[in-house]
């Protein structure tokens, strides 16, 4: 009897399994660049390597997507990701920013690499060539901070401090 019920269970888990595969979330795969940070702020080659390779997938429009993001549940949790990262900083959008947030998000992408936290070690254990080296860290950092010079220079310093935070 017991093991009849556990037919059943493990029945229905399949089931389940092959009916979530139809479920497809939208792919990102908007290869727009109009308001690419690359537009009004210089961005190396080196640099425009180091994004594509560590950083693109999650904070640009267009997102590489491995053999697995076709199974279920997983590309569900890898959707998730590239819809985390892209809310919080995507470089395809990045000239849509008012300029506060513009400088804001260089801010934290030179503390998230300092602390090590990008990109993240999800990411890094499947993506091994996205691991970056200190001296790739620095060099973002360097750019991050040259796009802060240029807001800097190009603003007055009050536009670049958020309006809510100025209170």
């Amino acid at each position: 009897m017991k093991s009849n019920k556990l037919q059943y269970i493990g029945g229905g888990i399949l089931v389940v399994l092959i009916l979530i595969q139809f479920i497809v979330p939208a792919h990102n795969l908007s290869n727009d660049n109009t308001n690419n940070i690359s537009n009004k702020y210089p961005v190396s080659a080196e640099v425009q390597q180091i994004l594509k390779t560590s950083c693109n997938d999650c904070h640009s429009n267009l997102t590489v997507y491995p053999w697995y993001s076709k199974i279920q549940p997983v590309a569900w949790w890898l959707q998730h990701h590239v819809d985390e990262g892209k809310e919080k900083l995507n470089y395809s959008e990045f000239l849509t920013y008012a300029p506060h947030r513009q400088f804001h998000k260089m801010e934290e992408t030179i503390e998230m690499l300092g602390e090590h936290e990008m990109p993240l070690g999800s990411y890094t254990w499947i993506h091994g060539d996205a691991k970056l080296s200190t001296a790739q860290e620095n060099l973002l950092k360097d750019w991050a901070g040259s796009v802060m010079d240029s807001l800097k220079a190009n603003y007055p310093p009050d536009s670049l401090i958020n309006p809510k935070k100025r209170r």
